[in-house]
């Protein structure tokens, strides 16, 4: 591992971290996207399928369930807790998040790197995570409101994606046989999503 696949898996922890924070401290969910964190979900369940088959090592197996575990009590929280769930902003999170969900898996039937079951699910959930964040910016930018920990939480997921580009970038340099190119090119994508996000982040 290199330091900018660890700092990626960082970022993207406090991330979780600062949502799971503002749902928890606050008892609010109001400003998050529910169906964005639904994609994720499903995101990290498709992506995580290995864990029945392959171990790397203690740290990438317990990152996996933690991803996996705290995805799946956001949602929950968000649409099973008394509180928070009065709190969600149905009326803003109209994003038809299942086209994105059928658009996703039919690229992954066609452009994969082998054609598995396995890697047809890692495929999609690379494919799906690109665009994941779309319903959540779009919920912000209807909203025209960001409170301080959903900003928090926006942006140290696009840092999470801009560390895991500097992590391909280094591995292609270093590894002579690394070509996930579908992870490197749907990591561009996602991070250019979250372009104008920062540039009204850091203005502010």
């Amino acid at each position: 591992m290199n330091i900018f696949r660890f700092a990626g898996d960082m970022t993207h922890l406090i991330s979780i971290l600062v949502l799971l924070l503002k749902i928890y401290a606050t008892k609010s969910c109001s400003g998050i996207s529910l169906k964005t964190q639904e994609l994720y979900a499903l995101v990290f369940l498709t992506r995580y399928l290995d864990l029945f088959t392959d171990f790397i090592s203690v740290y990438n197996t317990v990152m996996k369930l933690v991803f996996i575990a705290s995805s799946l009590a956001i949602v929950w929280c968000m649409r099973m807790h008394r509180a928070v769930r009065r709190t969600y902003d149905k009326e803003l999170d109209t994003f038809r998040h299942y086209f994105l969900i059928a658009a996703c898996f039919v690229l992954s039937l066609i452009l994969n790197e082998k054609f598995t079951f396995q890697e047809i699910f890692w495929a999609f959930s690379i494919y799906l995570e690109a665009v994941a964040i779309l319903p959540q910016l779009v919920l912000l930018q209807r909203s025209g409101n960001v409170d301080n920990l959903t900003g928090q939480y926006v942006f140290f997921l696009g840092a999470y994606r801009a560390f895991y580009i500097l992590n391909w970038i280094y591995r292609y340099i270093t590894e002579p046989h690394f070509s996930r190119w579908i992870a490197c090119v749907s990591g561009i994508v996602q991070t250019a999503l979250y372009a104008d996000f920062f540039y009204y982040y850091f203005i502010r």
